[in-house]
């Protein structure tokens, strides 16, 4: 099933727009917010609580949102950095960034009931991993140093995959067989970049392969896409996301390449700093694909007040795509 169906996007231009006193707008980036990987988590958390009973533990963040967090600790969700903080025979649920073998392996021996919350679409990039190192190719896995999804992609193959941080990290790439090498991607990272990065890497390895299917979420390209088309509008960007979401982090760099006059990260509406307004007219507003839509309407509420009451939807896409809960938990729906 198709995850996005291609819209035409129509922003209206005031005339005398860079007049003195033209009227102030907001352009909202359709789609935003909650990607169907992120909302399939969080659920699983929520049906896991209403299920078992608090405490619930959780590996890691469930999604890279304080918002979010926050609220489910405030539920009796107990958030872990590793399953040996867990006690033996508790709920233990794997964020939605996937996890490596070795953590299952020391989930199952401390006699854990694991709930595994990964995106079905990071699921299918470890497949890629074990596929291709069963094929005895080397990876070259792009993404960020230290990033949760990255670390439980590695896992799968560590000795297949060499990480690949941005284009200035190909010059230190080296690989057994030119012939037998293919890039891999965390699917959360800004599309240009990447695809710069495998452009860097094709210089240098010729017959470097593809993936079988893109690998960076297509939720993660649906934003991108909508700060793209409205950015050039835009005196300011405020994107809605926390500083530990890659593709929120993403979105103000895209939208700072696109021709936005500035763009600003804020996890909550009181974070908008006020002087930000001067000279502004146009404000496009967007959120990463862990954020609430609760928090943008705080936002958009704040720019009300600050004589930005004219919102206009900017659309590239339609999102369709909704995954199924893990298996245990299917039961529990009403």
């Amino acid at each position: 099933m198709s995850s996005a169906i291609p819209l035409n996007v129509g922003i209206a231009r005031s005339a005398g727009a860079n007049a003195a006193g033209a009227a102030k707008r907001v352009l909202l980036a359709e789609p935003r917010g909650y990607c169907a990987g992120v909302d399939r988590a969080v659920e699983t958390v929520e049906r896991a609580l209403d299920k078992h009973g608090a405490p619930i533990y959780v590996r890691k963040e469930i999604v890279h949102n304080r918002h979010v967090v926050e609220t489910l600790r405030d539920r009796g969700v107990v958030f872990v950095d590793e399953t040996e903080e867990v006690p033996e025979g508790a709920v233990v649920v794997f964020s939605a960034h996937g996890v490596s073998p070795m953590v299952h392996e020391a989930a199952a021996a401390r006699g854990l009931h694991t709930i595994d919350a990964t995106c079905p679409l990071v699921t299918k990039v470890h497949q890629e991993a074990k596929r291709f190192a069963r094929d005895d190719f080397d990876i070259l896995l792009i993404g960020h140093e230290g990033h949760e999804e990255v670390e439980g992609t590695a896992g799968e193959a560590p000795d297949h995959v060499q990480l690949v941080d941005g284009p200035d990290a190909v010059d230190g790439v080296t690989v057994r067989d030119e012939d037998k090498v293919i890039w891999l991607s965390q699917t959360t990272l800004s599309v240009d970049e990447t695809m710069e990065t495998v452009q860097r890497l094709r210089q240098r390895f010729p017959k470097l392969q593809d993936p079988p299917s893109d690998d960076i979420c297509y939720a993660t390209q649906n934003r991108q896409i909508a700060v793209k088309a409205m950015a050039p509008e835009c005196d300011l960007v405020i994107v809605v996301g926390s500083r530990n979401s890659s593709n929120s982090k993403r979105l103000v760099e895209v939208a700072l390449n696109a021709g936005a006059g500035a763009s600003h990260l804020v996890d909550f509406a009181r974070e908008v700093d006020p002087a930000w307004f001067e000279g502004v007219r146009t404000v496009g507003v967007t959120s990463g694909a862990s954020v609430p839509e609760i928090l943008v309407r705080g936002v958009l509420d704040l720019l009300a007040e600050h004589g930005y009451a004219d919102v206009q939807p900017v659309t590239t896409a339609n999102e369709t795509l909704v995954f199924s809960l893990p298996r245990e938990l299917r039961a529990a729906r009403q």
